[in-house]
């Protein structure tokens, strides 16, 4: 290899600007700063022979408020029934119909109406499951122990 032609270090970083002593530090000028929240101002100026020529004046922007009724959201989230569900029938099917449910109180905190109503539907249809699954393995296990009972007694 040709040394020079291969410099071997990383790739060189321009030195920052010169200090400047025309300002010290301190008082050195700082941009202004501009509030993000406040609109500026703008010039009106009016048609050309409408009035004296008294140049621009300058107005405040218009302010428009929306109102929008907002549906009061009430949906039912379960949460009882799903946390029942969890403890005495299925637990992984009432895990999930227990996040459900929690999702279902904060999108009515929230005020989402579409979203309150699809998932306190999932939740109710998860512990609905979890209650179902729960019955079927009491009763598969009261027949077990009931074939298995008469087998010993015969």
């Amino acid at each position: 290899m040709d040394n020079q032609k291969y410099h071997g270090g990383p790739p060189s970083v321009p030195n920052p600007p010169p200090y400047s002593e025309k300002q010290p530090y301190d008082q050195q000028a700082y941009p202004a700063a501009v509030n993000p929240m406040q609109p500026p101002y703008h010039p009106y100026i009016p048609p050309y022979g409408t009035g004296p020529s008294q140049g621009a004046i300058i107005q405040s922007p218009q302010h428009t408020i929306f109102v929008s009724s907002v549906q009061p959201c009430n949906e039912p989230d379960h949460l009882v029934f799903s946390i029942l569900t969890m403890i005495f029938c299925c637990l992984p099917l009432g895990i999930a119909a227990l996040f459900f449910s929690i999702k279902t109180r904060d999108a009515n905190h929230a005020r989402n109406v579409t979203e309150a109503q699809r998932n306190s539907r999932m939740a109710r249809n998860l512990a609905i499951s979890a209650f179902g699954v729960g019955l079927a393995f009491l009763v598969a296990y009261i027949v077990f122990f009931v074939v298995l009972f008469s087998s010993y007694n015969n």
